[in-house]
């Protein structure tokens, strides 16, 4: 892998079944380099997600790969996940880094703003997501512009990631001024997900 090529980070399906999404994810981490995994599930149900966080990180951990959970913090220490992903800015990473300690992943997603996004940095987090980069109806559709990527690659030091409706367009396009692609639907939607991947990674260049 080109060493200036972003990383891929993948979010899961917001709803699976762990056995059966469990090897599909093997399969994808055996065939490409993966950097990050966001256990991202939309259920509220405890369980469940405990269930999914145990299937995933047996699966990741034995293919060196970081395992994040989306907004559940109280569960990382229980089930031995590497961190927590936020969706709210700068909101909570303080308190979430006090909680896991500096050896922690914590990030968060800040939408298409500058100010949050730098507000997210000095609170801590490892990373800053923006997005969505691509056209989407979902949320209020409001798109993270390349300028955004651009200026944050030039002068902010914490790792950017881009995310959101992405393509391979968009992928080539923004590939310079990203340093990690966060990708879920765009690939778990097709019947090979390996194979989906691999196109977007060859987007880039």
């Amino acid at each position: 892998m080109a060493e200036d090529r972003p990383q891929i980070y993948l979010i899961t399906p917001p709803a699976f079944d762990a056995a059966e999404f469990a090897p599909k994810l093997a399969s994808v981490l055996d065939a490409h380099e993966v950097a990050c995994i966001r256990l991202a599930l939309a259920s509220r149900d405890e369980y469940e997600i405990g269930r999914a966080a145990d299937a995933l990180r047996e699966v990741s951990h034995a293919r060196d790969v970081a395992l994040v959970i989306e907004t559940h913090l109280g569960l990382v220490e229980r089930h031995g996940l590497d961190g927590v992903h936020f969706t709210d800015g700068a909101r909570q990473i303080r308190a979430a880094r006090k909680a896991l300690g500096q050896d922690a992943i914590v990030g968060s997603h800040c939408g298409a703003s500058r100010h949050e996004g730098m507000n997210a940095g000095e609170a801590g987090a490892d990373y800053v997501c923006f997005g969505p980069v691509g056209e989407t109806t979902l949320g209020t559709g409001t798109r993270a512009e390349h300028d955004l990527f651009q200026w944050w690659s030039e002068m902010i030091e914490v790792p950017v990631v881009a995310e959101g409706a992405l393509n391979e367009a968009l992928i080539a396009e923004f590939a310079p001024v990203t340093d990690w692609f966060a990708l879920g639907e765009e690939i778990w939607r097709e019947e090979n997900p390996s194979g989906a991947l691999g196109r977007l990674i060859a987007a880039m260049g």
